[in-house]
């Protein structure tokens, strides 16, 4: 029998005798209580963006769902199985969040598949299907070629942060909630390489990089 992987035992152990350890009694309230975070974010599944390291935010703070490409898909309550939607259902209408953001990254490897349908990523079963929902915003980015491919790619994927926004916005619940101020909606993308984080500006579109409060 394969054992588990050792790797992860030594990161529970480093874990269990750290960060819980002086957490404690936090987890045993959240435990207890339930969760009660009032930002929720959503975002890819790339190993190299993770949200609860961006943020530097504790046990409770976030409610994170996750897929290939940060993508939002239009409200459809038909009879598929709808993880990403049921995720956003559960965040806005049970834990009644104040927050959704939904942030993008560089190097996206959904983003490339859907820049380029050929791609081995875009071959399998899942992944080119999934990206395929943003093919009216990619096949306009295709056609810019006087950009490079990662210039290319950086466009999509803040184009994609906003597509992801305009379709939150299909859910009646996600409507509702930010018509009267409950709920307020973000855009973020986050670039590996230099780790600047890079935000929209509701009202524009653009991205563009918040000031910092001075270091304690």
């Amino acid at each position: 029998m394969q054992s588990f992987p050792q790797h992860l035992i030594d990161g529970y152990a480093a874990f269990i005798r750290g960060p819980y350890a002086e957490a404690e009694g936090k987890y045993k309230t959240l435990a207890k209580e339930g969760q009660s975070p009032t930002t929720m974010v959503i975002a890819c599944c790339d190993s190299r963006a993770a949200p609860e390291t961006i943020f530097d935010a504790g046990p409770g703070e976030l409610f994170v769902l996750r897929n290939v490409g940060n993508l939002v898909p239009t409200f459809q309550p038909d009879g598929g199985q709808h993880g990403t939607s049921a995720g956003i259902e559960f965040a806005v209408a049970a834990l009644e969040v104040e927050n959704l953001v939904v942030l993008g990254h560089g190097r996206c490897g959904g983003i490339r598949a859907a820049l380029n349908p050929g791609h081995a990523l875009a071959q399998g079963d899942f992944i080119g299907k999934w990206m395929a929902m943003l093919a009216p915003v990619s096949d306009e980015v295709a056609k810019y070629k006087f950009l490079t491919p990662t210039e290319r790619e950086t466009v999509l994927e803040r184009l994609s942060v906003r597509n992801s926004i305009n379709n939150l916005r299909t859910f009646p619940y996600v409507k509702e909630r930010e018509a009267d101020g409950r709920l307020r909606l973000h855009g973020a993308w986050f670039d590996i390489s230099t780790g600047e984080l890079w935000v929209m500006n509701p009202e524009t579109g653009d991205f563009s990089r918040p000031e910092l409060p001075p270091e304690a």
